[in-house]
């Protein structure tokens, strides 16, 4: 029967077990997942289920390292979100956020575009650190991305997105992630990704500032746009941006990404 191990087809005898396996191809491995859930007892494999053996504190060679990336993720899930191209306007604490969960989940290519620079009072809630003051956010993005996750594609423009350059920027990604700061900024990203590149889905936010009120936030849905956050708490004075819930928002889109990606939606 046929079996993935580490993300490669395997072929193995029928009524093989998982721990039979493990002895065979790694001897010693700490962690045994089985599609995507680490393991302490044996059992016997299925066709199609994937495998995965791990040594803790062991340095993979490169061969190995992508499968050890996805060990986690559920079957089948790895090839398609490998093949899949999603582009992020703007950087800041939604954007970055939002490229260091699709990295982790190895999205094939993600498409980044931001023109501003890391600043001190980014650090309350992006994903920079003190020693990228002053770079330039899209490659200090993806510097980070690149420690997290070398099997992703990181294609960067340092560039303030228009009417004009948001289908070039974007073409070829199923989505476009809007993480813009200032109303008029989202607006014309949203518009333009739709009336322009009909095909794509946007995944924007709406509401992120401030803290508290978890049930709040939610989703809306309007054809190929999906709205995330309390679609009320602008940042204001008083009304401050933090981590934790602009986190909440950034995570939520790069769930409703992956939702779209490997779902296989058709235009709503």
């Amino acid at each position: 029967m046929r079996i993935l191990l580490n993300e490669r087809p395997r072929e193995i005898p029928d009524g093989s077990t998982l721990f039979e396996l493990r002895d065979k191809h790694k001897p010693g491995a700490d962690v045994v997942i089985l599609n995507g859930f680490p393991l302490e007892e044996d059992r016997i494999l299925a066709p199609g289920d994937s495998v995965v053996f791990i040594r803790r504190g062991e340095i993979p060679g490169e061969s190995e390292m992508e499968a050890l990336l996805a060990a986690r993720h559920s079957p089948g899930i790895h090839k398609k979100l490998k093949e899949s191209a999603v582009g992020i306007a703007g950087l800041g604490g939604l954007g970055s956020a939002v490229a260091t969960a699709l990295a982790r989940v190895g999205i094939g290519r993600l498409i980044l575009a931001d023109f501003d620079v890391v600043e001190p009072s980014n650090l309350n809630r992006q994903h920079y650190f003190i020693d990228q003051i002053g770079v330039p956010k899209v490659r200090a993005i993806s510097e980070t991305l690149g420690r997290i996750n070398p099997y992703v594609s990181i294609e960067t423009h340092e560039i303030r997105l228009d009417e004009e350059s948001i289908p070039r920027v974007f073409a070829g990604a199923q989505v476009v992630v809007e993480a813009f700061d200032r109303a008029e900024a989202k607006a014309m990203l949203i518009e333009t990704v739709l009336e322009r590149m009909p095909d794509a889905f946007v995944v924007a936010a709406s509401g992120v500032a401030g803290y508290g009120e978890n049930e709040a936030i939610h989703t809306h849905r309007s054809g190929n746009l999906i709205i995330c956050g309390d679609e009320k708490t602008a940042a204001a004075p008083g009304m401050g941006l933090m981590a934790p819930r602009v986190g909440v928002v950034a995570h939520l889109q790069a769930n409703l990404v992956m939702e779209i990606l490997l779902n296989d939606h058709s235009k709503r």
